[in-house]
């Protein structure tokens, strides 16, 4: 089974992470399950970009995102080459190193 191992982020993972998944598993419905919480101002509709994380390690092994995934990409903080929306990221067979950026184009987080 892939882990999936969360670098530490101060308000969301302050210890980091590491959680068994499955292949083809929800990477941010697994996250929040482990009690993960990670910003999803769209429910998850790939709307937005308050899910967006950064794939350190692994991203090779998984599926290629689609057009809507990319358009909502360049809208995001901090964006970079291994940028993924977990709402849209299915875990592949490889562990995976994820980051949570610090910061979201959200002005207000919807759990405060």
């Amino acid at each position: 089974m892939p882990q999936l191992i969360f670098l530490p982020h101060e308000g969301r993972c302050p210890e980091g992470a590491v959680i068994e998944a499955s292949k083809g598993d929800n990477l941010i419905e697994v996250a929040m399950a482990n009690g993960i919480d990670i910003e999803h101002a769209c429910e998850m509709a790939c709307a937005c970009t308050t899910c967006h994380v950064v794939v350190r390690e692994g991203f090779d092994s998984l599926q290629v995102s689609d057009e809507l995934e990319d358009d909502l990409l360049d809208k995001a903080w901090g964006l970079e080459p291994d940028s993924r929306l977990s709402c849209q990221l299915l875990v592949g067979d490889e562990d995976l190193v994820i980051e949570i950026p610090k910061y979201t184009i959200n002005q207000v987080s919807e759990n405060h």
